[in-house]
């Protein structure tokens, strides 16, 4: 009887542990199914298309090669600060509808469940306690180059 009891106990003990590993749950950022890939973006805001950036409150979209599997999210919050977004929603497992996308130039929202967060600050405003994942960056104002990385 101790046996058994020993076995079921060990295998149960097993079971949990494998379905916490690979469930969704939060960690300190992001849900523990977050994509973790390296990002490496230089962008020259004196370009056209990065014309956005000059002015608080600009925004853009930026979806070339190394950022990350969704692409990135970057606005202009102040005169010398950036915020840098993982297009990734950080609350739910990545799926075909949780890409982040900027809604009326103030926030962020994602499709799957509707939870928001403030374009400017990333602060969650509904639907999520986890602010959109964010990445450092250095900028050169003199030449208006700003390198994002992780």
């Amino acid at each position: 009887m101790k046996k058994t009891f020993s076995i079921l106990s060990i295998f149960t003990l097993l079971i949990i542990s494998n379905l916490s590993i690979n469930s969704c749950g939060s960690t300190d950022d992001t849900v523990s199914c977050f994509p973790n890939t390296p990002i490496n973006v230089t962008l020259n805001l004196n370009l056209p298309a990065y014309n956005a950036l000059n002015q608080v409150g600009g925004w853009i979209y930026v979806n070339e090669q190394q950022s990350g599997t969704r692409g990135l999210i970057i606005v202009r919050a102040s005169d010398t600060n950036f915020k840098v977004y993982d297009r990734n929603a950080p609350h739910v497992c990545p799926d075909s509808n949780t890409t982040l996308e900027v809604k009326d130039n103030i926030s962020i929202i994602c499709p799957k469940d509707n939870a928001t967060w403030i374009l400017l600050t990333g602060q969650p405003t509904a639907g999520s306690s986890l602010p959109p994942k964010t990445y450092p960056y250095n900028y050169d104002p003199s030449g208006k180059i700003l390198a994002v990385y992780y």
